[in-house]
């Protein structure tokens, strides 16, 4: 049975104290922060006092509330995929990682790729428990929405029917995203197209079609005069490209996800389950796992983001790719601070630099513990590691895959605009 996370009190005054270490922009040392519980916003951040309606011991951390950019609500405007995850299900999952927002793709079966099909998704969005932003999508003939939007383009065919046949189509339709921010899935469609019939998803969708695909849509980017974002980077040589595009004066920004950081074709080896380990781009050998960590490490890689992919167990073993995340988000943190990565670069990682994008496209400050800003923390525990089991997954995806690992710390509390949520165990 999923364990659903408990209220810490229903009878909290209109404002939340919590005092513990927070990790803020000046560093990491004790603070209170107070959160106004009409508005959801932080009224008051200073200095400790010793009581608190949340006291927290020094084995505690406190970020600003997680933020994810990447994640796939399966909930679509004409309601064929209910079986899978909602935005209600999605938000449970993130609230279970620690998450207090996220931004979810267009890749539906019914894309928002104009005002009206936007709009009804953005209708459903509110179902959620915790703030979500939409990308709208960029298909062969679209255009930019009548208001602000993130858009996310498809250079190859992956999960669903948004996606270009070739680049031809791709050039002409960008030219008319002057000005907005673009996300890319960076595979090329001609190197899948011409890689489609080898031997393993790998071989299909290799290394070249995600290099291919960062100078394609750089190139187009510094053309067309937008800013472009790389999504799920997976390769040394993407890596390279974009650190070229940027001595060259191009703003880009790029994301790597938790399975391209974990997991390596080596050491998946002859895994039983290698069919839950398919995902686009694929995994990578480790040479290119370990360039992400070193760049991750530097601050390169501007977001850490899930690329939550919600299938059912019997898809996976069908075929369609993607891993599921959002509950494992906070936990894994912890072992990327084990391997060498500061609290300072994932607070950047998963907190500010996301927040800073939220506040692109929706009226309020996000991923910051400062008066103004929105009253959302991720409280975390190290002493106390986490073992990943299905039984207390929120995803309608039902598995991980990170099932049966135990990482060394765990989400304590999500806090979501004063809201609090405990987290008895894992």
């Amino acid at each position: 049975m999923v364990r659903a996370a408990r209220r810490v009190s229903n009878a909290f005054p209109p404002v939340l104290t919590v005092e513990g270490p927070a990790a803020t922009a000046e560093g990491i040392r004790r603070r209170r922060i107070e959160i106004d519980i009409p508005s959801g916003l932080i009224a008051k951040v200073g200095e400790p006092e010793g009581q608190a309606n949340l006291l927290l011991g020094e084995e505690a951390l406190v970020l600003p509330g997680l933020i994810d950019l990447h994640v796939h609500a399966r909930e679509d405007i004409s309601m064929r995929d209910v079986y899978k995850e909602d935005f209600q299900s999605a938000g449970a999952a993130a609230i279970q990682g620690g998450v207090t927002a996220f931004a979810d793709m267009p890749n539906n079966p019914t894309p928002p790729i104009d005002d009206e099909s936007y709009l009804k998704k953005k209708a459903l969005a509110c179902r959620s428990p915790v703030t979500v932003l939409l990308y709208a999508g960029i298909g062969p003939g679209t255009r930019p929405l009548s208001f602000p939007a993130p858009y996310k383009a498809y250079m190859g065919h992956s999960v669903g029917p948004l996606f270009f046949e070739n680049a031809g189509e791709l050039r002409e339709t960008l030219r008319r995203y002057h000005g907005q921010w673009v996300a890319f899935h960076a595979e090329s469609a001609e190197v899948l197209r011409r890689c489609r019939n080898r031997p393993t998803h790998g071989e299909r969708r290799p290394a070249e079609a995600e290099v291919k695909a960062v100078e394609l849509a750089l190139e187009l980017a510094a053309k067309h005069g937008f800013d472009p974002h790389i999504c799920h980077l997976s390769t040394a040589g993407g890596l390279e490209v974009i650190r070229a595009a940027r001595r060259s004066g191009l703003r880009v920004s790029c994301e790597a996800t938790p399975h391209h950081l974990f997991f390596d074709q080596e050491g998946l080896g002859n895994n039983p389950r290698q069919a839950y380990f398919q995902c686009n781009p694929p995994i990578r050998p480790r040479s290119d796992r370990i360039a992400l960590l070193e760049a991750i490490r530097s601050g390169e890689i501007d977001f850490l983001a899930s690329d939550h992919a919600p299938h059912s167990r019997e898809e996976n073993e069908k075929g369609i790719s993607g891993m599921p995340h959002l509950d494992t988000f906070g936990p894994f943190l912890f072992w990327l601070f084990r391997e060498g990565i500061s609290w300072e670069t994932l607070r950047r990682a998963t907190a500010e630099s996301p927040g800073r994008f939220l506040e692109r496209f929706l009226p309020e400050r996000f991923g910051r513990i400062e008066v103004g800003a929105v009253g959302s923390l991720t409280v975390l525990n190290s002493p106390q590691p986490s073992t990943i089991r299905q039984s207390t997954l929120r995803t309608k995806a039902g598995w991980s895959p990170f099932e049966g690992v135990t990482f060394p710390g765990r989400v304590r509390h999500t806090i979501v605009r004063g809201k609090v949520h405990a987290h008895a165990e894992w």
